[in-house]
């Protein structure tokens, strides 16, 4: 929160602890400047989170900061779409210049990182250009499949019948080009890190 403040004085900022906050913040904010973004926050999988702003908010800079840095999950987020990514043990100061160099059109990354040393598997970039057409429902849907609830648990959360549950399923399948939960749950793991600490989202 410092390094936001510094960086930009006189922020609004936002804190979103899981997807379903997440959307709602950004819902209610359609004017936000710049994304900050935990990895593996509640209700999300890796990269899925960034998958579902760079479809539904695809002008918005989003920053990946996690505590899992090294070179190949950095370049992952920046082909994911990401507009930088800030290492959670960079200094202060580190983080506040990345937070300005991406609200000034910069692409943000940790020194050393080649983003040219490879591209990301197919098969994953797939995923995420096939998660970008689900609507919001339809993401939340699959997050909670991921989860391992049932259709009425999710039919619960959502306030909606099972009938609803069961259509959104239908769709994320035929987009996903799966099958089954199983093949849908494996597929979404493509697109996972492995994170020690979910990390606070916010924007600003």
């Amino acid at each position: 929160m410092h390094a936001i403040r510094a960086s930009v004085p006189g922020a609004n900022i936002v804190e979103a602890e899981s997807l379903a906050t997440l959307q709602d913040a950004l819902a209610a904010n359609p004017e936000c400047a710049l994304l900050l973004l935990g990895i593996n926050m509640p209700g999300v999988s890796g990269f899925s989170a960034l998958a579902y702003v760079r479809s539904n908010y695809d002008t918005l800079p989003t920053v990946i900061v996690s505590a899992a840095d090294d070179a190949m999950i950095v370049r992952r987020a920046i082909q994911h779409g990401a507009s930088g990514f800030i290492s959670k043990s960079s200094s202060i100061q580190d983080i506040e210049a990345g937070i300005q160099a991406v609200r000034e059109g910069e692409l943000q990354v940790p020194a050393g990182v080649d983003l040219d040393d490879g591209p990301i598997d197919e098969s994953e970039q797939a995923v995420a250009s096939a998660m970008q057409e689900l609507t919001p429902h339809q993401f939340r849907v699959l997050m909670m499949l991921t989860e391992g609830l049932l259709n009425k648990q999710i039919a619960y959360e959502l306030g909606v019948s099972e009938a609803t549950i069961k259509a959104h399923i239908t769709a994320v399948f035929r987009k996903l080009k799966v099958n089954n939960r199983t093949q849908a749950v494996l597929a979404v793991q493509k697109l996972a890190v492995s994170d020690p600490a979910a990390l606070e989202l916010s924007h600003a």
